[in-house]
């Protein structure tokens, strides 16, 4: 796990990633009463960030929709740190530094504004989701 840790430390927001992680499936035709089974995932996108205050997401952005009062709507996938196997560039600086900023940006106000609250990001699942904006 601490290698897994320091592989997430080093990737840069705008790092076009691939993250490896193990899923659980509780489908009972799968676990023949054996409980969850662990489900091999790799997941590609643009490294935004670790958020998280009770459990840390590693963020993804898959899809950006960029709109002309600078924020975005945003496809992402967000990974239970913990769940990670690896975490590898593809290519370093996809997406420029300032630009990933902003992709932060607009993901932690959409969250702000569903949840009330203040933290970021405190969902217990991995996620797909469309962030909306506008």
């Amino acid at each position: 796990m601490k290698e897994v840790i320091n592989q997430v430390k080093s990737l840069a927001a705008g790092d076009l990633v691939c993250i490896e992680w193990s899923d659980a499936s509780i489908g009972k035709s799968l676990s023949n009463g054996i409980g969850g089974i662990d489900v091999p995932v790799k997941s590609w996108g643009v490294f935004i960030g670790v958020l998280g205050k009770r459990r840390e997401h590693v963020i993804l952005a898959q899809n950006c929709f960029r709109y002309s009062d600078g924020l975005f709507d945003i496809d992402y996938t967000a990974i239970p740190l913990p769940w990670a196997t690896s975490a590898s560039v593809i290519e370093k600086s996809h997406v420029e530094a300032e630009e990933a900023q902003v992709l932060l940006h607009s993901f932690t106000i959409n969250e702000k504004a569903k949840s009330g609250e203040k933290t970021t990001f405190n969902r217990s699942r991995c996620s797909q989701r469309r962030l909306r904006n506008h």
